[in-house]
């Protein structure tokens, strides 16, 4: 049996640093798919990358609902872990495991059948709208595996060992960027299929993260022991991963709602302010992502520590990945505000749309360190099995940027802009509500 990592001893920025780097190494990897794919359709035009822009924002709420089960057996596992009970930790990665499976079941089934209104509810051109249904049909059997790869990763990252992860999905990529051009293109004997071939690859890759995941856990590699293929389903179990789980998801979710409607109406100025909003997320996903890597790794380390009693350490360890999320934010602002125009060109050959991307990358910059702050403090409140205090921020003020982006695009001066203003406002607010409640409602 592969070892479980113990995080209820030894140095603590250590042990957060070494968690972190791998999981913030898989979601770089994971962000990168999209944006592997918007590069090299970026060189046929602004609106093949709007159509699949369209569709990420789908496959972006599938990771969402994903948190159920990734978040539950996160939680779940290391504290289980923390207090020595490993038989009920692979009671609840079983558990996990057939809950995402279900739950991306339905989802995928509910893909093919609405995505024509899916992709419809954007408002583009008939030509992108139709490109970004045919690739979100396609895309849709991938995201069955998605669901699974978010599980699996949780169990790994509960047990301290997040490099397996790190590996595995590293493995989709570099299969995700060799198809891509290949495919795109038509180059050798592969033949050109354009927004097609970049769906087909995706689902490929994500198919081979979780063949080598599955080749893993269901075997003695498994940090907790071969799981069983087949589970049956106890209530207690059910409940527990649900009622941790749901929090983060609802407002991941919700999240991704917001977004979209935030997305429709830049988009009445035109693919330009589309392909700015779509492509200039994926871009601010490496500040986002790096703080998941902190805010997933605390979340382990203080499950860990909360089930052995160990609260010292886990105030210890929220000050170190409080500094270390600061750092990280001030450093993408930075990059941000002074090179943002350049960074987007690099993906998208489309000088309406660098000029859009640019401006709302400096726009996001001011808002960077307190978005790291809100997440990083998430992480904390998750460890502690306490889902409920940073939904419930989230959904407050991000729904607060609806109403709040149509306030400010009247605004002459802003017109767009006022939408991206919306987005930086509300984090602003949320990464200094929620260090504050953490501070003066969480009493160990």
């Amino acid at each position: 049996m592969a070892q479980t990592r113990d995080l209820t001893s030894g140095g603590i920025f250590r042990s957060l640093f070494g968690l972190a780097l791998p999981i913030i190494g898989a979601s770089f990897i994971q962000m990168t798919y999209n944006l592997t794919d918007m590069f090299w359709l970026g060189q046929l035009g602004g609106k093949a990358v709007a159509a699949v822009g369209a569709a990420a924002f789908f496959s972006w709420m599938s990771t969402g609902i994903a948190y159920v089960t990734k978040i539950g057996v996160e939680v779940t596992v290391s504290q289980s872990l923390g207090g020595g009970y490993v038989k009920r930790a692979r009671m609840f990665a079983s558990h996990a495991v057939s809950l995402a499976f279900l739950i991306a079941l339905f989802f995928l089934i509910l893909t093919q059948i609405f995505a024509d209104s899916m992709i419809g509810f954007f408002g583009l051109d008939a030509a992108i709208a139709q490109q970004g249904a045919l690739y979100l049909r396609i895309v849709a059997p991938g995201l069955l595996f998605t669901f699974l790869n978010q599980t699996f990763s949780g169990i790994y990252n509960a047990s301290g060992n997040s490099k397996i992860p790190l590996y595995i999905n590293g493995c989709g990529l570099l299969l995700n960027m060799t198809l891509d051009p290949l495919l795109i293109y038509g180059i050798g004997f592969f033949p050109q299929m354009g927004i097609v071939g970049a769906a087909i690859a995706t689902t490929l890759s994500q198919g081979l993260v979780t063949a080598l995941f599955v080749f893993r856990l269901y075997s003695f590699r498994s940090p907790l022991g071969k799981l069983p293929l087949l589970t049956q389903m106890r209530h207690r179990f059910v409940k527990r991963i649900l009622s941790i789980g749901f929090p983060v998801s609802l407002q991941s979710v919700l999240f991704c709602g917001i977004s979209m409607i935030t997305t429709q109406l830049a988009a009445k100025w035109g693919y330009p302010a589309m392909v700015a909003q779509s492509v200039g997320g994926q871009i601010e996903a490496v500040s986002w992502m790096s703080a998941g890597g902190f805010s997933t790794a605390l979340g382990a380390f203080v499950g860990q520590n909360f089930g052995a009693r160990k609260f010292d350490r886990i105030k210890k360890a929220f000050r170190i990945t409080l500094i270390m999320g600061i750092f990280i934010g001030l450093v993408a602002g930075f990059v941000f505000y002074f090179f943002g125009s350049d960074i987007f060109f690099a993906f998208v050959k489309d000088n309406a749309a660098a000029f859009e991307g640019g401006r709302y990358l400096r726009i996001l910059a001011y808002s960077q360190v307190f978005m790291l702050t809100e997440m990083v403090t998430a992480g904390a409140f998750n460890g502690l099995g306490r889902t409920k205090p940073p939904t419930v921020i989230g959904i407050t003020f991000n729904a607060m940027r609806i109403p709040l982006a149509y306030a400010l695009v009247t605004i002459p001066i802003l017109g767009v802009q006022g939408v991206w203003w919306s987005i930086t406002i509300s984090s602003i607010i949320k990464g200094i509500v929620s260090p504050l409640w953490y501070r003066y409602k969480v009493k160990l």
